[in-house]
């Protein structure tokens, strides 16, 4: 229920993301995704971790994993801004086959013919949903790919720190290395704020740190192989804030696409479980949480 709870909230942010970005820079935006949901972590880090929380074990591989997960932001909001977020949020779901793949070279894994044939299905089905033959391959598609490229890249650094440091503080590193980040870029992207703006930006922010929440909880409750599959339900969340909100629905085609991505990840997950009883290091790859 935790971790259903997580990717019901996430859309949440997703969708005040997309509203601002009618007024508003993509540099100002994610900065108050980061600013904010950096002020509600950093009390509970600090009471529980002090200052060395601010500085993890393997801190070089903790600063890319947080550039990874900022540069997917980056996509994946200016996607957004660009196209309905259930349809950018399936084709960002190509992060789990770029895994796949890339997991023989970066983290020493063997793929056999089911996860290939797996992924090559998974492929297929983003392709159906971008449907590059019929029209001009779009912006916002490109940037959603992008999403899924850097955060497979996320997700194959995240594998690497398992075991370092609590998911509470990495956590938090990550949300503070995003703060600075942007707040060094905001001067040259400045335009004024309103204050309606600043309260969506604090949302953005509690609404991100909660659904990060959940995920953690969640994970003191079930093994993360288990519950890979189930990231596949903030589809349905993201469509429902899209239609409700902004008035977007899927078409059938990207439904179809969506429906195959699905179908190839959760079959990755269920082989991923299948391993982890055989090497109890591995890890399962989440859909993208952004």
């Amino acid at each position: 229920m935790l971790f259903l709870a997580a990717f019901a909230v996430m859309p949440a942010m997703d969708s005040i993301a997309k509203h601002l970005g009618d007024h508003l820079n993509l540099v100002q935006i994610t900065w108050g995704r980061y600013f904010f949901h950096f002020l509600f972590l950093a009390p509970v880090v600090l009471y529980r971790y002090g200052l060395k929380a601010l500085k993890p074990e393997r801190f070089i591989l903790q600063v890319l994993r947080g550039g990874f997960l900022l540069a997917a932001t980056l996509f994946f909001f200016g996607a957004i801004v660009l196209m309905p977020i259930a349809d950018a949020l399936a084709i960002a779901f190509v992060s789990p086959f770029l895994v796949t793949i890339l997991s023989p070279f970066l983290l020493g894994e063997r793929i056999g013919l089911f996860r290939i044939s797996a992924v090559l299905i998974g492929f297929i089905g983003t392709l159906i949903i971008i449907r590059p033959g019929a029209e001009t391959i779009s912006i916002g598609a490109l940037m959603a790919l992008g999403t899924g490229t850097m955060y497979a890249f996320y997700s194959i650094a995240t594998r690497k720190l398992s075991g370092t440091a609590p998911p509470i503080v990495t956590l938090a590193f990550t949300a503070l290395l995003g703060t600075i980040v942007m707040s060094a870029a905001l001067p040259f992207y400045w335009s004024p704020l309103e204050l309606s703006d600043i309260g969506w930006m604090i949302g953005m922010g509690f609404f991100g740190a909660l659904a990060h929440y959940f995920f953690i909880k969640a994970y003191d409750y079930a093994e993360a192989s288990f519950l890979a599959p189930f990231g596949y339900s903030e589809i349905i969340s993201a469509t429902l804030f899209g239609w409700i909100v902004f008035g977007d629905f899927p078409d059938v085609w990207t439904w179809v696409g969506t429906i195959i991505v699905i179908a190839s990840g959760v079959f990755i997950s269920i082989r991923e479980r299948y391993r982890s009883k055989r090497h109890s290091n591995a890890t399962s790859d989440i859909a993208p949480n952004i």
